[in-house]
């Protein structure tokens, strides 16, 4: 059994008392909405927040559910329009829905770009911990996800996304009260950003960073270095409060990005630890790192698991294994990796 890990991270997880679909007034400036697609990667589900008060910006749309866009519509008092829609990032649960808040409302949406890189589907290139699932386990995951609308059951990479107005670092959105700032995060995704309330010394840190939990970095799209860059770059500033996309605000930022650093770097010391013994897979170690784990989330860290390992790999600390024990080439989820002297 693993041994516990000695960087402790004081997770934000307490939502508090709220109602799916319902307007809650979280600062002087913001709305939350928070949409009814809990899963074990979104955590009680997307909150999309209403800025200012008037001509309003909504940040984070949410997933292609017509009920939620009703409930963010209902959250605007009388007279008041939505003028734009910021995108954090393209993934299924941030993005989708802008088109048709955009359609509705005549708002421009503004994001860094459409999403980059897709993985490139290899049936051969998988990891598979069936093993560590019990018919009872996989039976009742499978019931979860056959409840789901349709409209959640995609997940990952929102490929048809493309922003009116394409965002760079520090490019300004201004509106009736409200300023946000754009602040480039890559890592969890390579078009992430996030947006600096300026008026409450606040950052909208979409799934950057999260008070439920660490983000996941998946590869193509993600990479662990620009992620660990993203989180320093946070350091430069020095907001009072983050508001995620998922969960609940983090009062303590600075701290707390400091913290998911340390844990990082000691997560890729725990891999270059397994890789000690000898060559072996990703599937090997996935499951003594994530064994206190929800089993459904192993996939996803297996990503970031693999983003270290390229972290690794590009650092000339770890290298590719054939079946001879030569250089095994492209490094991929399901390949044999070994450290290298410089380990």
């Amino acid at each position: 059994m693993e041994q516990p890990m000695p960087v402790t991270i004081e997770h934000y997880r307490d939502l508090g008392e709220f109602d799916y679909g319902a307007c809650d007034q979280v600062s002087p400036m913001i709305r939350r909405v928070i949409c009814k697609n809990p899963t074990p990667f979104t955590y009680r589900g997307t909150g999309t927040y209403i800025v200012g008060r008037g001509e309003v910006a909504v940040i984070d749309a949410g997933p292609p559910l017509a009920s939620h866009l009703d409930d963010v519509l209902a959250a605007l008092e009388p007279g008041e329009t939505v003028g734009t829609a910021l995108v954090t990032h393209t993934h299924s649960d941030h993005s989708p829905l802008t088109g048709d808040l955009v359609a509705a409302t005549g708002a421009l949406s503004y994001g860094y770009g459409p999403h980059a890189s897709v993985w490139k589907l290899d049936p051969d290139d998988r990891v598979d911990f069936s093993d560590y699932i019990s018919a009872e386990e996989q039976e009742k995951y499978q019931a979860e996800f056959d409840e789901l609308p349709e409209e959640l059951k995609r997940e990952g990479a929102d490929t048809e996304f493309v922003p009116d107005v394409a965002l760079v670092d520090g490019d300004i959105v201004a509106g009736d009260g409200w300023t946000l700032r754009a602040v480039h995060t890559p890592g969890h995704c390579s078009n992430h950003l996030c947006y600096e309330l300026l008026e409450e010394n606040s950052l909208f840190s979409g799934d950057h960073v999260m008070g439920w939990a660490t983000s996941v970095v998946g590869p193509p799209d993600g990479s662990m270095q620009d992620y660990l860059d993203s989180l320093a770059k946070l350091l430069e500033f020095d907001h009072e409060r983050y508001w995620p996309t998922h969960g609940p605000p983090i009062p303590e930022p600075t701290a707390y990005v400091r913290s998911f650093i340390a844990h990082r770097s000691e997560r890729e010391q725990q891999i270059i630890e397994h890789l000690r013994p000898g060559p072996c897979r990703i599937a090997d170690f996935v499951p003594k790192m994530y064994e206190a784990y929800d089993k459904r989330l192993w996939y996803p860290a297996a990503s970031s698991v693999y983003a270290h390992m390229l972290h690794l790999v590009e650092s000339g600390r770890a290298r590719v294994l054939d079946a001879d024990g030569g250089d095994g080439g492209e490094p991929k989820l399901t390949s044999v990796y070994e450290l290298t002297a410089a380990a």
